[in-house]
């Protein structure tokens, strides 16, 4: 009997133990389509997470709903540590205040570790009339509507930074909604947009040739990229601040041990120096080492959705 009794607790003790250190490969589930800025820092993170986890990580991209269907998928997986969320601003925050989900978008996950952070800027096509933010207020004014702007789904930072700036300056834009950062990025770059609020590393590439022009950073400090665009408040809008910061989620329950070793890979490929520079040269920057534990991740987490999701349901901003 103490034969058999051993030999049980033996292998509960082995159950548990593969259930902390799961092997074989890890789901990285991204609500975008892929060329995103999303989808590209997915990729530069995940390629060096891979070495500090030794097992492989593959994207699936899952765009749709704002990213929402991505995290539903995440919230009903095994909370084994092989199934994880790496989302954004939008998906974690703007989209959970407007679709019918049916999952807590801060109980149903445990957080990892923010990552990098990519200040949102105001852009517009090249040959659109306005070259300032008070040349583009005055515009807006004298054309009410008229000018579309691309947005990655209603409730993305993107989006929810234009309705902030329409109330801070009485105006209004003709939203065109798109599936991924990408497209959106190609249409203002040939012309089909006017206006595009978007993130540093889909704006960085087209800045120097002139393809697009830049109004303002939506930040207090200026962009250290492109430190000549001024931060909104210098170009005439105060505090209208919004950041694209992104996070690594795993779905709730999910061991704490098991977290702990996915946070680890995190920190080492965000210290690393080639992970560093080639997101520096994306212009996102990489959160202080404090900021990268699931506790602080959680308290932002938290901070932003009391600051924007007042506004959002104040706005009255739907899922379309």
């Amino acid at each position: 009997m103490r034969m058999l009794i051993a030999v049980a607790l033996a292998a509960a003790l082995g159950s548990t133990s593969a259930q902390a250190d799961p092997s074989g490969p890890i789901t990285v589930m991204v609500g975008f389509a892929p060329g995103g800025p999303t989808d590209t820092l997915a990729r530069i993170i995940t390629e060096r997470m891979r070495v500090s986890l030794g097992q492989p990580l593959i994207i699936e991209n899952v765009p749709g709903a704002t990213g929402t269907i991505a995290i539903g998928r995440v919230v009903r997986a095994a909370p084994d540590g092989r199934t994880l969320s790496m989302g954004n601003w939008t998906t974690h925050v703007g989209a959970p205040a407007i679709y019918p989900i049916a999952y807590d978008v801060l109980k149903d996950l445990e957080p990892v570790s923010l990552l990098p952070i990519a200040p949102l800027l105001i852009t517009a096509r090249k040959t659109f009339p306005p070259n300032n933010i008070r040349e583009l207020i005055a515009w807006l004014k004298a054309n009410p509507g008229q000018a579309t702007a691309a947005i990655v789904g209603f409730g993305s930072s993107g989006h929810v930074s234009l309705i902030d700036f329409e109330q801070k300056t009485g105006t209004r834009f003709q939203f065109v909604p798109y599936r991924g950062g990408g497209p959106a990025m190609n249409d203002l770059v040939s012309g089909q947009v006017d206006v595009r609020p978007t993130e540093a590393s889909t704006a960085l590439p087209h800045l120097p040739s002139g393809k697009i022009k830049a109004y303002a950073v939506l930040a207090k400090t200026r962009w250290v990229a492109a430190p000549d665009i001024p931060t909104i408040d210098e170009a005439g809008v105060p505090g209208l601040h919004i950041a694209l910061w992104h996070g690594l989620w795993a779905p709730k329950n999910t061991p704490q041990d098991v977290i702990a070793k996915l946070n680890r890979a995190v920190v080492e490929t965000l210290a690393d120096p080639l992970v560093r520079r080639r997101i520096s040269d994306l212009g996102l920057e990489i959160p202080p080492r404090e900021k990268l534990t699931p506790a602080a991740l959680h308290a932002h987490h938290q901070a932003e959705i009391e600051k924007w999701w007042p506004l959002i349901r104040a706005a009255g901003i739907t899922a379309q």
